[in-house]
């Protein structure tokens, strides 16, 4: 499939339909394909910006011995959601409210009425002060890299910067020495460090950079970075630790209960406090991997399927 039949949605007749996903991530295809087999009529709005699209290639995920790119993974379910026809719309929605037992959304250039929702809008890498295709280039070539779960052993051995010198950047760091006995923790303005987390980094032996980045250039075959004091240091990769962004507010137009990080809170079948919506994948508080996306889209669509069913009266009376 080439790059002009990727960007082409699918065309979508919107009328009432069984669910609206919103999000074309991992959840969100793998709801797809799982409600698509149900014989449910779904749509996934998508605006192309999943974090999965940013990985280069990984080498985690179960089945793929050689590794596969977040791009070509998508690629792949979608084509599978396609097949038991799911469509498809590019774009965002824009709002979502309950009106008479739907769903009624607007965005990606159709207003839509679904009986349930799935939320799979994801969240947001905080970056460094990179230009996009800057970053898009040293995440190619892994001089950067966002998730030390997901590649740390990729980076093991190397001369591994981590930056953020937080308590989150203090734990991720910490995570890192696992593959490297060369990590340093680097401030992006200041280090707010308590007594604590310096004594752990001591313990781990892990460095800490005296002076904040002034700058981050990956334009070469290593990360050079160039301290506020005029010193500069050359890492063999870096990982941001800056923290992320959910993706909650159709969440808070729908009442949808979130976490004090603005994660969605679920129950143990996907469904969130308010009726007909579930959610899935990074959105909901629980470990950001594509395995565990999947799992909680299988839950969540396997439960929509019974909730309707239910609904429909086509299950046994208790």
């Amino acid at each position: 499939m080439d790059a002009a039949e990727r960007q082409t949605p699918d065309p979508v007749v919107a009328h009432d339909i069984d669910t609206l996903i919103v999000g074309g991530g991992p959840a969100g295809l793998t709801a797809a394909i799982y409600l698509a087999r149900y014989h449910r009529s779904v749509l996934v709005v998508d605006d192309g910006n999943s974090r999965a699209r940013w990985i280069a290639r990984s080498h985690n995920h179960a089945g793929f011995p050689d590794g596969i790119g977040g791009e070509e993974l998508l690629e792949r379910m979608g084509e599978q959601a396609r097949r038991y026809g799911a469509a498809f719309a590019t774009g965002r929605v824009d709002h979502i409210a309950d009106e008479d037992g739907f769903f009624v959304a607007h965005g990606a250039g159709v207003t839509i009425r679904a009986r349930t929702v799935v939320l799979a809008t994801g969240v947001e890498n905080k970056r460094p002060a990179m230009d996009d295709a800057a970053h898009a280039d040293a995440l190619r070539r892994h001089l950067l890299r966002y998730c030390p779960v997901c590649d740390g052993y990729e980076a093991s051995g190397q001369a591994i910067a981590v930056l953020g010198a937080d308590s989150h950047g203090v734990a991720e760091a910490l995570f890192l020495r696992g593959f490297s006995d060369d990590i340093c923790l680097l401030a992006q303005t200041s280090v707010e460090l308590d007594g604590d987390d310096r004594a752990a980094l001591d313990g781990a032996g892990v460095a800490v950079a005296a002076s904040p980045v002034a700058a981050i250039d990956c334009s070469g075959d290593a990360v050079s970075v160039t301290f506020a004091d005029g010193t500069q240091r050359v890492f063999d990769t870096l990982y941001p630790a800056l923290g992320s962004d959910s993706k909650a507010d159709l969440a808070r137009l729908l009442g949808v209960d979130l976490s004090e990080a603005g994660c969605i809170h679920v129950d143990a079948k996907q469904r969130t406090n308010v009726a007909g919506v579930y959610s899935a994948g990074d959105i909901v508080a629980a470990l950001d991997q594509i395995s565990v996306a999947m799992g909680h889209a299988a839950i969540a669509a396997t439960t929509l399927h019974n909730d309707l069913r239910e609904r429909d009266g086509h299950t046994a009376q208790s």
